[in-house]
């Protein structure tokens, strides 16, 4: 099961290519000896604690994750709408900015209820987004203030200990010459989403066995 808001729900990619990183994870896969089914729950502007475009992802989790049967494993990619869209944006202008510490402790309720059902949950730490939606009226998006919540959430993500794998995009997507921009050859144009060739890459860069464990 993948979990998360547009970039997983594959925004910007060439549509009906299959061309989204789960598509490509759900390639891989098929091309083991496992029998694994991929189950895509993004959508668009999600987010971890609050509503917006859609149900948050504390409220949804039993929906979406939880009532399928036979999960083994749920893949969490999400929080930089929680980080992006609160404040000086044409959106949600009189949203409360959260903390790093507010969404770990997302991040830990839906640890811990994946747990409670025998799931296995991994995270994905979040993807460069400085200058997204620049010169738009949305531009208020990024800050270097949110840059910093965004490397909070990301550093927890990789050595808190609370999922059972993780799955760094941030380093795979980042320019090397301009830390904290997403690469312009995986860029889609608006600095916060893959291009096709960009999720092409966070997929072959997942360890399959991050995902669901050591073959049996």
């Amino acid at each position: 099961m993948f979990f998360g808001d547009s970039i997983t729900d594959g925004n910007c990619s060439t549509p009906d290519a299959n061309s989204r990183w789960p598509d490509h994870i759900a390639k891989r896969l098929q091309e083991t000896a496992r029998k694994v089914a991929v189950v895509n729950e993004a959508f668009s502007g999600n987010r971890v604690l609050t509503d917006g475009m859609g149900v948050n992802a504390l409220a949804r989790f039993d929906s979406d994750i939880l009532s399928h049967p036979k999960v083994a494993t749920v893949v969490v990619m999400m929080g930089i709408n929680d980080i992006g869209w609160p404040g000086e944006n044409a959106i949600t202008p009189d949203d409360q900015q959260p903390t790093a510490e507010d969404i770990i402790t997302g991040y830990k309720q839906l640890i811990d209820r994946a747990h409670a059902h025998g799931i296995r949950i991994v995270g994905a730490t979040l993807t460069p987004f400085a200058e997204t939606f620049k010169g738009l009226p949305t531009e208020g998006y990024y800050t270097p203030e949110k840059e910093k919540i965004r490397v909070a959430v990301n550093e927890w993500i990789r050595n808190g200990g609370g999922f059972d794998g993780v799955i760094d995009f941030d380093k795979v997507m980042e320019d090397p010459a301009k830390p904290g921009y997403l690469r312009d050859d995986y860029d889609c144009g608006d600095n916060l989403h893959p291009n096709d060739a960009g999720y092409k890459a966070m997929a072959d860069a997942v360890d399959l066995d991050v995902l669901l464990g050591p073959a049996k």
